[in-house]
């Protein structure tokens, strides 16, 4: 368990380095903008620069932007994730200050897609072990634990308003550039993690009153149980069919790992669902 947390807080430490890295060496040099809470961070810090008397460096930015979030996932979502999101932002913050603003290549496509490739890996690799990069995951995180809404809807939103603002007082080339970062890490992100915001676990056990019980003590989810039998053992089991977010995926597979590590488990892609998603 000891081993765990730690490699976890390494992953940490590494995604945070990596979104440090693909900032100051590729996407601020080339006024090209990452996506969430880190883009408007960058943004602001431009904005500042370029017309304000003083200037906020986007380290500081990312980490004032991320303190009521930060609050919100302690009170809505658990200790744990907020925790290590929280570590996640305060890491980004701090190699930030202290990596210098240096540019790679003079070209701009280059340090887009550079930059959003190393950005996606760091915000992959957290999501993957289960934290977050704090910002639009964690508002994410609350919404699914809250209510099915549409969490894609708030990340469109707001990288709109990322990519207007930067085209409108940078230049449209910067804003296309911008877009250019976006789509490059929407599709590392979706292979190191998964795209599909719904999932659903499949797990076939003998210890399914345990199991359900770990479940609904981490998870504010349903759980449908259904009589299952090897077909070639012919053991008695049990399926426990879950609907989950891509945000609760790492919980999951902890909670089988230590409660039934000789469960069998599909994870599938869900495409839509109809009826109650949360339980009461």
């Amino acid at each position: 368990m000891v081993w765990l947390e730690t490699k976890k807080i390494i992953i940490v430490v590494i995604g945070a380095l990596l979104n440090a890295l693909s900032l100051n060496f590729f996407l601020i040099p080339a006024n090209v903008y990452a996506s969430g809470f880190t883009g408007i961070a960058q943004l602001v810090s431009s904005i500042l620069g370029e017309f304000a008397p003083f200037t906020i460096s986007t380290g500081i930015l990312l980490l004032i932007l991320n303190i009521p979030v930060t609050i919100l996932s302690w009170k809505k979502v658990g200790k744990s994730f907020t925790i290590y999101s929280f570590i996640s932002v305060l890491l980004s913050s701090f190699f930030l200050e202290i990596l210098p603003v240096k540019e790679v290549s003079t070209d701009i496509l280059l340090n887009a897609v550079f930059g959003g490739v190393i950005a996606a890996l760091g915000v992959g690799l957290t999501l993957k072990w289960g934290a977050s990069t704090g910002g639009m995951d964690i508002i994410a995180m609350v919404l699914s634990r809250m209510k099915d809404r549409p969490v894609g809807t708030y990340f469109f939103t707001l990288n709109s308003i990322i990519i207007m603002t930067a085209g409108y007082i940078f230049g449209w080339e910067n804003a296309l550039y911008t877009l250019v970062a976006l789509y490059v890490s929407t599709r590392v992100i979706d292979a190191i993690h998964t795209r599909h915001e719904k999932l659903t676990a499949m797990i076939v056990t003998k210890k399914s009153d345990e199991l359900k019980k770990a479940i609904h003590d981490k998870l504010v989810r349903g759980i449908t149980l259904l009589p299952a039998k090897g077909a070639f053992s012919g053991e008695p089991k049990e399926m426990l069919i879950i609907v989950i977010t891509r945000y609760e995926l790492y919980d999951l597979e902890r909670i089988i790992k230590e409660v039934d590590p000789q469960a069998f488990t599909n994870i599938v892609e869900t495409a839509g669902i109809f009826g109650f998603f949360r339980r009461e």
